[in-house]
């Protein structure tokens, strides 16, 4: 009679966990083209379809909280949502469209998962109802594509990293787990790109990538550090990692995992759904000014044909505000040398800050300060303090270089202390952002890119690197790539030349960027001098603004071309294009104007522009939304346009 008790008992066990192995939900885009099916077993397993193809085959994800791990549902809810948002600091637009259905699964271990799809994209996150302290032992986040493509792989050797890569390709297949990768990456299967990256990270390690040698990836995080040990006046590493990834308490919502869904590249250019996901800001943030900024440090103060003696003082941070105030620069950034390293209240020989501040103050230009992570971490309260009573309007904080939880929540007390005393935030030697735009928009910008710092010492910031980004890093979320370098080159002229640095590509190429990237702290990165020498440049980079109103992508491929309009507040029109090492011809439409007579302002490559870089030409044209546009980019080149509607 045991034995068969036994048996039943057993049996009914059998049929219970096969049932919960077979709970299917399935969750539909608005436009019902994307499906995501998640399947609950001993993990929780999604699939992806677009257009009724496979994309992403049975993948499993789950959250390790103090061995948690049982799955089984206890409630299940559906939303459609269909809203427009406001950002307080425009990126691609001023209104961005909200739509999606979402579905949430409630377990029985104090565990939810919520999922989103978009039109163009899916994604997930983890949501903890546990009272109390936990940690979060390990997480899992698979991606198995299915059939065959291509990687667009930001490859990294560890995870202290200024996340300043080049983009690698790789078929799927080459994908090992020895090829580790940060965010955002780029994946074509079947002739759709889906692009990986995350938002809302806050409280917890930053997801990164290693192939399977499957066809697909999985993520992994740094582990919260266990032993630490400071070995420069910026350097902290983490000697000695602890068995968890997180501590928490309480409830907590975890980081969204983003699919963006391209199904032709441009499509990448418009999909905002990092802003969409990262959590509302809260308080006032009506202060913060977008603008562009002078920089120094690329050219190390090289400013010349002047009467003082160049360098890190007053006189020459004068110079940079008078020419800002020449053509209408908002801000003057003071990058590294103004101060100590290891000491912010410390002010170099010849510089004094405030002085600095009531002059650009007289010139209708304000000051942004560079800072260290680390001695600002150690002078936060102190540092801020004394900027804010300088007039200071912003830092630019550097070298962080890892995203374990430690690090993460530095960013956000930055933030947080940043906005108390109304400073903007540049992060640099940063992670990508995630987000932080919509969150606290006084993060207007950061790093995380092989920028055109690199052009200083290497030739890798290639036409062909600069076309990639737009479908990259840029998806992500503003990238201060800082633009603007007057010495163009080709190939074959370039060399290192650290305080007088060249560019690869052509004059119309780098004017493009201020088009195609996206900053709302847009920097222009040569010497000032240069920028006097070149009036005709110049009315380009005076006008064009640093947010957009409205942005529609025209044409593009990844890593060879990219074509975009942009709508300024004030109406005007702005076109940027740029093209790999590969001159290029194209017809585009200008229907996206509103009926009426245009003026249009160009530059584009000049008839030399294949053997002198810097060739340019300016006309002025009559258009209207039916015009057909032709335009023609030489080798490494571009095209930049405004449209003033008469």
């Amino acid at each position: 009679m045991k034995f068969i008790k036994i048996l039943i008992l057993s049996l009914l066990f059998l049929y219970a966990t096969g049932i919960q192995a077979q709970q299917k939900h399935v969750l539909y885009s608005p436009d019902h083209k994307i499906e995501v099916t998640l399947s609950i077993a001993d993990s929780v397993y999604y699939t992806v379809k677009v257009d009724q193809k496979d994309l992403i085959s049975a993948s499993a994800i789950a959250l390790d909280v103090d061995g948690k791990s049982k799955w089984k549902v206890a409630k299940t809810s559906r939303v459609k949502h269909n809203d427009v948002l406001h950002p307080v600091v425009w990126q691609k637009s001023k209104d961005v469209a909200d739509v999606y259905n979402q579905l949430r699964l409630d377990f029985n271990n104090g565990l939810a998962l919520e999922w989103k799809a978009f039109d163009n994209g899916v994604s997930w996150r983890w949501l903890s109802k546990i009272k109390g302290d936990f940690l979060v032992r390990s997480e899992t986040a698979k991606f198995n594509f299915k059939g065959s493509g291509k990687a667009w792989y930001p490859q990294e050797e560890q995870f202290f990293s200024h996340n300043e890569r080049e983009y690698k390709n790789y078929t799927l297949n080459q994908l090992d787990d020895k090829k580790l990768a940060s965010l955002p990456a780029l994946f074509q299967v079947g002739d759709v790109k889906l692009l990986l990256t995350e938002s809302d990270l806050f409280n917890y390690a930053g997801m990164w990538l290693r192939g399977t040698g499957k066809g697909g990836v999985r993520g992994v995080f740094p582990a919260y550090p266990k032993v630490k040990a400071i070995t420069s006046d910026r350097d902290e590493q983490v000697k000695q990692r602890e068995d968890y990834l997180a501590k928490a308490n309480a409830e907590q919502n975890f980081p969204w995992r983003v699919i963006m869904v391209a199904r032709e590249d441009k499509d990448i250019l418009v999909n905002q759904m990092p802003y969409l996901l990262g959590r509302p800001s809260t308080g006032d943030f009506s202060w913060v000014k977008p603008g562009k900024v002078q920089w120094d440090w690329w050219h190390y103060n090289n400013v010349y044909e002047v009467d003082f003696k160049a360098g890190i003082n007053n006189d020459t941070y004068k110079y940079y505000i008078d020419v800002a105030s020449k053509y209408g620069i908002e801000y003057v950034l003071l990058d590294e040398g103004w101060c100590d390293t290891r000491d912010l209240m410390k002010q170099a020989p010849g510089i004094d800050v405030a002085e600095l501040a009531v002059y650009a103050k007289s010139k209708n230009v304000d000051l942004l300060l560079w800072s260290s992570w680390l001695v600002l971490d150690k002078q936060l309260d102190m540092a801020l303090d004394q900027f804010q009573k300088w007039g200071i309007k912003g830092i630019k904080v550097d070298f962080m270089q890892r995203d374990d939880q430690e690090m993460v929540n530095y960013y956000e007390k930055v933030a947080i202390a940043a906005a108390k005393r109304k400073l903007l935030v540049d992060f640099h030697g940063a992670y990508k952002p995630t987000g932080w735009l919509r969150t606290y928009p006084n993060i207007m910008t950061s790093e995380g890119v092989l920028g055109n710092e690199i052009s200083k010492f290497a030739g890798s910031i290639t036409p062909s690197h600069t076309a990639t980004l737009p479908f990259t890093r840029m998806a992500a979320g503003p990238m201060d790539f800082t633009p603007g370098g007057m010495r163009n080159v080709h190939k074959k002229e370039w060399a290192a030349a650290p305080s007088e640095p060249m560019t690869l590509g052509t004059r119309c190429n780098q004017m493009a960027m201020y088009v195609i990237y996206e900053s709302p702290l847009q920097m222009l990165c040569d010497i000032p001098t240069h920028y006097l020498k070149e009036p005709q440049s110049m009315e380009f980079i005076k006008a064009v603004p640093a947010v957009w109103a409205k942005t529609v992508a025209l044409n593009g491929k990844v890593g060879e071309y990219v074509t975009m309009a942009r709508q300024a507040a004030n109406g005007d029109w702005y076109l940027g294009a740029m093209t790999d090492w590969t001159g290029r011809d194209f017809e585009l439409s200008l229907s996206f104007l509103s009926e009426g007579e245009y003026e249009m302002q160009v530059w584009k490559d000049g008839i030399n522009a294949d053997k002198n870089a810097k060739d340019f030409k300016m006309e002025t044209l009559k258009v209207n939304r039916n015009t057909p546009l032709r335009i023609k980019l030489a080798s490494g080149g571009g095209y930049v346009a405004r449209l003033i509607k008469r």
